[in-house]
């Protein structure tokens, strides 16, 4: 259990809290919190202590919370910034983490909004290369990911197609006619593929996309992760 215990907690060594990784770090020391059964202490308020009457299975039980709170009070302010650690060691675990969410899942909802105002605002414009503009999106459905918030692969898919300018239309309609199953590196792949066809004075989306359903059914593979 011990071994088990400093091999999890190596998840918080990775990166402190610094103030705009906190959906990260807190799921980090949830981990850790859980598999040491010490969980409670972030989630309960700090419970009265028994009077000097009160059966010793309750006074164990304060007693516990007690160690247990000041094992992870003191690790999660081994885990912070200095900044953080100055405004957090006066409190105990369930108020670090009480004012912690108070500040940054605010900010994590308001990052999370501008970033879904961003990518569904992304328009590629003609003249732009398609790789960039759909690395550009990658990168706000990353983004989403890492604030909490993952979009299906066929959502992502679709936010893409309908990005693309006019000069991408007959690729687009074949890509949904023939319902490929497609990562999102592979769809960059075949895009790119089609904007080199175009440039070079016509256009084989049709044969890119049935190529690709050629592939597809021939692997038997579905829609993957990336």
């Amino acid at each position: 259990m011990a071994n088990n215990s400093i091999s999890l907690r190596l998840l918080l060594k990775k990166e402190k809290l610094n103030g705009i990784n906190f959906l990260d770090w807190f799921r980090n020391l949830r981990i850790v919190l859980k598999q040491e059964r010490k969980e409670y202490v972030i989630e309960e308020p700090v419970p009265d202590e028994p009077a000097a009457n009160a059966p010793r299975a309750d006074k164990d039980k304060f007693k516990k919370h007690m160690d247990d709170m000041v094992d992870v009070g003191c690790l999660m302010l081994a885990k912070m910034n200095s900044e953080l650690q100055k405004q957090h060691e006066n409190m105990v675990a369930y108020e670090m983490i009480q004012n912690l969410k108070e500040i940054y899942e605010g900010q994590a909802r308001q990052e999370r909004y501008e970033t879904f105002k961003a990518l569904f605002q992304c328009k590629m414009t003609e003249g732009t290369l398609v790789g960039a503009h759909v690395i550009k999106m990658m990168g706000y459905i990353k983004t989403l990911e890492k604030l909490g918030f993952s979009l299906k692969d066929e959502l992502a898919t679709d936010l893409i197609l309908q990005s693309l300018p006019d000069s991408f239309k007959p690729f687009v309609l074949n890509f949904n006619m023939n319902e490929i199953n497609k990562t999102l590196p592979q769809l960059l792949g075949m895009l790119r593929t089609a904007e080199g066809d175009m440039k070079k004075g016509g256009s084989k989306s049709i044969l890119v996309v049935r190529e690709a359903k050629r592939k597809e059914k021939k692997s038997g593979k579905v829609k993957g992760q990336w």
